[in-house]
């Protein structure tokens, strides 16, 4: 396997985006999220939609990364100021999806660390997802108590 290469994501960079963003989904999501969210027709062009909106409005304050396997798209990251109200730190991890079949290569460690670093934060993790949930204790996270019900229900986790 080649190298995993960690990088700021550009404009041309959606659709590739936006194709591991609906595959990562699928592969982490089914049974946990409705199929007809999964299997929807124009979910591939609403995450385009959105890495769109993101990468091009500087009003959000958001780090983005992806992570490159031979120049193929393989995984994406996303964090920046929050949007909670009850927001328990100052910077929140919205995206970091990886395909599975890079799960164990390092790329998650490496879009983690591009986006985030060190600094205290909070996420929201799918629960049941032991993998991701020891993903992110593994980097000091731990959960706080809040659960949400959503799409897919969730745990909050944060970091000091």
């Amino acid at each position: 396997m080649g190298e995993i290469v960690v990088r700021e994501a550009k404009l041309a960079d959606i659709a590739g985006m936006a194709a591991v963003h609906v595959q990562s989904w699928k592969e982490t999501y089914r049974g946990l999220a409705p199929a007809e969210m999964l299997d929807s027709p124009d979910l591939q062009e609403r995450r385009e939609h959105m890495w769109t909106r993101v990468l091009s409005d500087p009003e959000l304050h958001r780090k983005h990364a992806l992570a490159e396997h031979d120049g193929q798209i393989v995984g994406i990251a996303l964090a920046g100021s929050p949007d909670d109200e009850d927001a328990p730190r100052e910077w929140k991890l919205y995206v970091l999806y990886l395909l599975a079949a890079h799960h164990g290569t390092g790329a998650g460690q490496q879009l983690l660390d591009a986006v985030i670093g060190s600094r205290p934060a909070y996420l929201w993790v799918a629960d049941p997802n032991p993998r991701a949930q020891a993903f992110y204790r593994r980097n000091g996270f731990t959960p706080d108590g809040h659960t949400e019900a959503g799409t897919v229900p969730g745990i909050r986790m944060v970091r000091d």
